[in-house]
């Protein structure tokens, strides 16, 4: 079978409410949340995240999307990164973006919608919408880390453009400035990144605008000011840096797909049963486990199955890759 039908999907697979509601209890016991910590703002605060910095974004609203799976800490997520344009090692965007400025910043919006035009970050992204959202993240390299984003979902942006009927895809692309962005000097890929959703992916309430991690605006080399996060998907399709959003009647192509289509399709939904060219999927490496913790199973659609299998009902995905 290629995909779960939501009756398919375990129980275990699923965050509860009543679990979630505990989650601060959870993340007492793993060290994360400390005493005092119960009003409002996030409960990530900065003398509780070990190495944090950077401003604090005002309080988040939590979601109950959110996995009650303990977070990787702020050093796993901020220096191990997948991020081209700042260089193709892991700790590279770290060191490389650390000079980027990505104020003052606009997003210019075309295609198929009511209202294009270019638009200023503080027009898209409204303090009082953020959301608090615990995500899993699986990479095609079949590793995995456990994130708490803060942002805007998705669909909640794409809808004050006013897409049209013939809007059947969303296409991003990402800021192309070499003098800014030193790994777009070498032909790596072709710049500028550019990454695409269906329509229906792009409105699915998981689907999120990410502004922040931990509660603090998001670091220069984890996509600022804003990127995009979809959490069944490899984390290829969660394009950085977004400056371009375009509603499309054609399928775009994403950069890696552009590259190495046979490797890297447009749905990159994840997926233990269809292994990479060059390695399995079946099983991943949390990052921050410990040397000797070793790998555990994939789940279809990264856990996520319950939510988005209907998306793909009728597709294979093993031909739709």
């Amino acid at each position: 079978m290629l995909i779960k039908r939501p009756s398919d999907v375990s129980p275990s697979e699923i965050t509860r409410e009543s679990v979630y509601l505990k989650r601060r209890d959870l993340l007492k016991m793993a060290g994360i949340a400390t005493a005092g910590m119960l009003g409002s703002h996030s409960i990530f605060a900065s003398q509780a995240v070990p190495g944090a910095s950077g401003k604090l974004l005002p309080s988040a609203r939590k979601s109950p999307l959110s996995t009650d799976q303990a977070p990787n800490s702020w050093s796993d997520v901020t220096t191990y990164n997948n991020y081209y344009e700042f260089g193709t090692g892991k700790e590279d965007p770290s060191r490389n973006a650390k000079n980027f400025k990505p104020r003052p910043w606009t997003v210019k919006v075309s295609g198929e919608c009511d209202k294009t035009g270019t638009y200023a970050y503080e027009d898209l992204i409204p303090a009082s919408a953020l959301e608090e959202r615990i995500y899993r993240l699986r990479c095609v390299e079949a590793w995995s880390m456990v994130i708490p984003w803060v942002g805007i979902p998705l669909a909640t942006i794409l809808r004050k453009f006013g897409p049209n009927s013939n809007a059947r895809y969303v296409s991003f692309k990402t800021l192309h400035d070499p003098s800014r962005m030193p790994g777009q000097r070498r032909r790596t890929l072709n710049w500028p990144y550019e990454e695409g959703l269906t329509i229906e992916e792009a409105m699915h309430p998981l689907s999120l605008i990410a502004v922040g991690v931990y509660g603090y605006e998001l670091p220069n080399q984890n996509g600022a000011p804003m990127r995009l996060v979809v959490p069944w998907k490899y984390g290829f399709k969660s394009i950085k840096a977004i400056v371009e959003i375009k509603f499309t009647r054609r399928r775009p192509r994403g950069s890696w797909e552009q590259a190495i289509a046979a490797e890297y399709g447009f749905y990159a939904n994840v997926n233990p049963e269809v292994a990479h060219p060059r390695w399995s999927q079946a099983r991943e490496r949390p990052i921050g486990a410990g040397l000797f913790a070793g790998k555990k199973p994939t789940l279809m659609f990264n856990g996520y199955g319950a939510q988005v299998a209907a998306l793909y009902t009728g597709l294979d995905l093993r031909k739709n890759y």
